[in-house]
């Protein structure tokens, strides 16, 4: 299978890695800007070839190009991974959402977090009920980005801030875990740095089902509880055994991502001990499985785990907390 790659950068060079791990997958080109590192890498100077010589394609380039690039991959008849966002905006991920159902032709969106094993087990145990109907979620993101980080300018613009770059993440498992969000409540900050882009966001949300949850994140806060520093599924960050998602329902509680699992052997009492289980998983590299995923993406024996329209959503529930801590108002997202 033939895989071109637009953008060779910090997430294009994981996508390369991962593609050398799955069987029967190779990388067919790659289109950068500037040439790669790797003087063996297969090297092409425009769009056009890499289409020619792929036989999908994934998009790990600026926000702002996902949506031009992506359609024209899509009228080519190729499969796309889009890295996360799907696109800057939730006008142009709804764009490429409808040219992916016209064409008739799949799009898969780089959320790779949902390919980790431990969330399958997560959603097996939340389908079956094990914690009863869902009342409240909490996620978490609180990061320290050092100050090298910002030396390209346009992270510190709007847009550029963690709700885009980090909670969306966080969005998109929660609904994947717990349905989905109808309406959202927000706050930010940038009272560190002083720059355009929000460090600090804090959102209320409401689900479908009737669950309220909050969700903070934070790239000016030295602290353990982030899915980058708890998961381990990057070596690069540095792994603390704690949690970021809170889960709870009438019967149970679920703490991820080490999937522990709280209840109480008689029913909801709270006189009576609560009994923890950590559930066993076995560890997997989710950017491999999404690969392999993709994979079968193209060759029509799968279905994209995270769809357009799954992209389309948390772009615009990030979208919707933006809005909500810019007005102060509540903001209904729409479906």
């Amino acid at each position: 299978m033939r895989i071109g790659l637009a953008g060779a950068g910090l997430v294009g060079q994981r996508h390369i890695a991962a593609m050398r791990q799955v069987p029967d997958v190779r990388l067919a080109a790659v289109l950068d800007p500037v040439a790669p590192p790797d003087s063996t890498l297969p090297f092409v100077s425009d769009l056009k070839a890499l289409i020619a010589q792929s036989d999908g394609v994934i998009l790990a380039v600026p926000n702002h190009l996902h949506l031009p690039m992506a359609q024209t991959v899509l009228r080519a008849g190729l499969p796309v991974l889009v890295e996360k966002p799907l696109a800057d905006t939730a006008e142009s991920a709804a764009k490429i959402a409808a040219v992916s159902e016209r064409t008739d032709v799949p799009v898969l969106v780089g959320h790779h977090r949902r390919h980790n094993p431990l969330i399958k087990r997560a959603k097996e145990i939340l389908t079956q009920g094990a914690i009863g109907p869902l009342t409240a979620i909490h996620g978490q993101c609180w990061l320290p980005k050092p100050d090298a980080y910002f030396d390209q300018s346009w992270r510190q613009g709007v847009g550029a801030g963690p709700l885009f770059i980090n909670m969306i993440h966080d969005i998109d498992l929660l609904m994947h875990l717990c349905g989905p969000i109808t309406s959202v409540q927000a706050m930010q900050s940038n009272a560190q740095r002083g720059a355009e882009a929000e460090e600090v966001a804090v959102a209320i949300l409401r689900f479908a089902s009737g669950a309220l949850g909050t969700v903070t994140v934070s790239d000016v806060s030295l602290a353990p509880w982030s899915w980058e520093l708890t998961a381990g599924e990057n070596p690069a960050y540095p792994k603390t055994d704690e949690n970021s998602y809170l889960i709870s329902g009438t019967k149970g509680s679920i703490a991820l991502p080490n999937l522990t699992v709280w209840s109480q052997d008689d029913g909801p009492d709270w006189w009576a001990p609560i009994t923890t289980t950590r559930m066993p998983v076995a560890h997997a590299d989710p950017l491999v499985a999404q690969i392999a995923h993709f994979a079968d993406v193209i060759a029509g024996r799968a279905v994209p785990l995270v769809s357009a329209m799954d992209g389309l959503r948390a772009v615009q529930v990030v979208e919707a907390i933006k809005q909500a801590a810019t007005t102060g108002a509540a903001v209904t997202i729409k479906r």
